[in-house]
C-alpha cells in the first residue's frame, strides 16, 4: 500500500466547543469540512491538518487516524491477505469516500481511505 497522506483523529465531545483551540491558537484556520460529528482543520500556510471526531458515523468503533491511499482496494486486499483484523468492512460513504477500518497489531484502529473523483 502506498499511503500518499496519514491524518490524526482526535476524539472531542463537541466538534464545535473544541475547534477554537485548533483554529484559533494552533492556527488550523482553514476549515475544509465539517459534518458536525468530524471536522478537519488545516494551516493555510504549512497545509499541516487535524481531524476532530465525536463518534464516528457508521463504524463499530473510532479510528486513531486515517490513512489516505490512491488504491483503497488494493490496501484492502493486501490487509486481508496479510490476516489483519478488518473493523469496518470495504463501505462507500454516501459524503464521497471509500474506505476500510482495520486494526493494527498494536490495537490501534486505522482508518484506510480514498476520496472519490
Amino acid at each position: 500500500m502506498r499511503a500518499t497522506r496519514i491524518t490524526a483523529n482526535l476524539r472531542v465531545a463537541d466538534v464545535e466547543a473544541t475547534k477554537g483551540f485548533y483554529t484559533d491558537y494552533l492556527g488550523l484556520s482553514t476549515e475544509e469540512f465539517n459534518m458536525g460529528w468530524v471536522a478537519r482543520y488545516t494551516s493555510p500556510d504549512t497545509e499541516v491538518n487535524v481531524q476532530l471526531v465525536t463518534r464516528d458515523a457508521t463504524a463499530p468503533e473510532d479510528s486513531v487516524i486515517s490513512v489516505h491511499t490512491d488504491d483503497v482496494d488494493g490496501a484492502y486486499e493486501e490487509a486481508q491477505r496479510l490476516g489483519y483484523e478488518i473493523v469496518h468492512p470495504m463501505t462507500t460513504e454516501p459524503w464521497g469516500v471509500r474506505r476500510f477500518f482495520v486494526r493494527a497489531p498494536d490495537g490501534n484502529v486505522i482508518n484506510i481511505v480514498s476520496h472519490r473523483d
